[in-house]
């Protein structure tokens, strides 16, 4: 955890410093962009690293407190480190690969899967400055490289020639195909009222005092938060929305093949996409870093693990969706429900709610 804070705490000035190395070294502008971009990524990787790892460490606890435990107890205070021994011990295991597997498909999958969970924090905004590149298409960026998630998924229940995998996979393609709707309907509520996709300019738009964050733009505003909340659960494959890795029924569902450390990249790209949905939720509907005295990035990484918390909350309270309750709920309430909203949000802009 001091490693994560200290290095959130460093970064605005390692932003500052890997926007001026190329040209402080004196390279061509051609060289310079590439170099300071693959700067900046690797940083930002560094620190996602260090977050999952530690997300995967809270939510282990918070599990065991639910369950009047206690959790990792043993390794480092209140078993701190058990998440970087296990990560480790994955490291060194047996890279199994069965012989009926298509090789090409069962190795990209989960190289698929951990580059596409990468991908989304090119545009997010960690704090004010804090960005990769501040895309004038930030929102729809990262809606179309999340998608690439579920192709990874489909690759990885192809790819190991497994009955219960190939379910997991396609399981995985019509929950993420119905969900996607719901959460991109619930966005666009709020871009209505921005007139732009940047991030930047989402979370500049709530700048102030609380009540103008987009949550409290009552009645639209908590109605697409608690919509995009339901069905960012659906996207990440968290309970009760788990139905691609259903131990119950399939085992483990599209990575039971998997083993080493292509059975992490999977696990880990889990835990970045729950702390992208939430990262996306505070962004949009909380403020972004938008608050007094604190720095801009306390503010976004608070809001960003406060929806975590609800997340993990929501996954160790309510137990797992049958497929077909899944799959009605969001074509027969969630959707409705969304394109309601954003009707009403239209009509409201239209008379000048809110403005």
């Amino acid at each position: 955890m001091s490693c994560t804070v200290i290095a959130f705490g460093e970064l605005h000035g390692i932003f500052a410093w890997l926007h001026e190395l190329p040209v402080s070294i004196g390279l061509p502008d051609s060289v310079q962009a590439v170099v300071m971009y693959a700067a900046l990524g690797v940083t930002v990787f560094s620190v996602l690293s260090l977050f999952a790892l530690f997300l995967v460490w809270w939510e282990r606890k918070i599990a065991a407190h639910i369950q009047q435990r206690f959790g990792p107890m043993r390794v480092g205070w209140h078993g701190w480190y058990q998440t970087v021994m296990d990560a480790l011990k994955l490291l060194q295991k047996e890279d199994i690969r069965i012989e009926t597997r298509d090789k090409v498909v069962f190795f990209w999958a989960p190289v698929v899967c951990f580059v596409a969970a990468f991908l989304a924090y090119v545009v997010m905004p960690f704090g004010k400055g804090l960005i990769v590149a501040d895309l004038n298409i930030g929102i729809l960026y990262i809606m179309a490289v999340t998608t690439f998630t579920v192709i990874a998924l489909l690759m990885a229940g192809w790819g190991s020639n497994n009955k219960y995998a190939l379910l997991g996979g396609m399981r995985s393609a019509a929950q993420v195909v119905s969900y996607e709707i719901p959460m991109v309907v619930s966005l666009l509520t709020i871009i209505i009222y921005v007139g732009s996709l940047s991030m930047v300019d989402i979370v500049e738009s709530q700048s102030g005092w609380f009540f103008n964050w987009f949550i409290f733009r009552v009645p639209f505003g908590p109605i697409a938060f608690v919509t995009y909340i339901i069905a960012a659960i659906a996207e990440a494959n968290r309970t009760p929305f788990d139905i691609p890795e259903a131990e119950q029924e399939l085992v483990a569902g599209y990575n039971i093949e998997y083993s080493g450390m292509k059975f992490a990249m999977f696990f880990l790209a889990e835990f970045v996409n729950m702390f992208t949905v939430s990262a996306i939720a505070a962004t949009v509907f909380l403020g972004g870093w938008n608050g007094p005295f604190l720095p801009s990035w306390v503010w976004f990484m608070g809001k960003t693990l406060t929806v975590v918390l609800l997340l993990m909350l929501v996954r160790w309270t309510y137990p797992r969706l049958r497929v077909d309750q899944l799959m009605e709920f969001a074509w027969k309430f969630l959707v409705p429900v969304t394109f309601a909203n954003l009707i009403l949000a239209g009509v409201l802009k239209y008379l000048g709610y809110w403005e």
